[in-house]
């Protein structure tokens, strides 16, 4: 089982903002993940429609990351040390896939998710896996235009999103070895 050092040195960035990684239940991570669920909610919820407990239930295991699968916790720090941007990772079989991937409203546009894109893929080639996969949704555009500028690929959905989440889409990038 891999699971990456949170303690390795932070990987320097543009604009003095930085890469860290840090352990899953580090409370900046955990408030980053708190806010992105809050405008996921905001963006997806029909108020017109009432969805059954148990589809509920479903689409929150889903979507939910425990220190068990997860791999690898990244913050983006600015220059003052605060938390702009998230991204984990979290073992699938032979792949890993990219999850809550998260950039502070307000600092969107400046390459930080660029950055935590880059870093992942770099940790996922040191690992040795495959390629990466990741779901994103239809109400998301601005991440749809991200990972498809950066080389990641539509695929079929995993079953648990297609049964759970139908607007959402998923992605892969193969990578390469070097």
């Amino acid at each position: 089982m891999t699971t990456i050092d949170p303690t390795s040195p932070a990987t320097p960035g543009p604009h003095g903002l930085r890469v860290e990684q840090v352990p899953f239940d580090d409370e900046r991570a955990a408030r980053l993940r708190d806010d992105m669920d809050r405008e996921m909610t905001a963006r997806y919820r029909d108020p017109d429609v009432v969805e059954p407990a148990d589809l509920v239930a479903a689409r929150a295991a889903a979507l939910h990351l425990t220190p068990e699968v997860v791999v690898a916790t990244l913050l983006v720090l600015d220059d003052s040390d605060r938390a702009v941007g998230h991204a984990a990772l979290r073992r699938r079989g032979d792949d890993w896939e990219v999850k809550r991937v998260v950039v502070v409203d307000g600092q969107r546009g400046r390459g930080i998710g660029r950055l935590l894109m880059a870093e992942v893929e770099k940790l996922a080639r040191e690992a040795g896996r495959p390629r990466l996969v990741l779901q994103t949704g239809v109400r998301q555009p601005e991440a749809v235009a991200l990972y498809e500028k950066i080389g990641y690929t539509p695929v079929p959905l995993i079953d648990e999103y297609a049964a759970t989440m139908p607007a959402s889409l998923m992605y892969e990038k193969v990578l390469d070895r070097a």
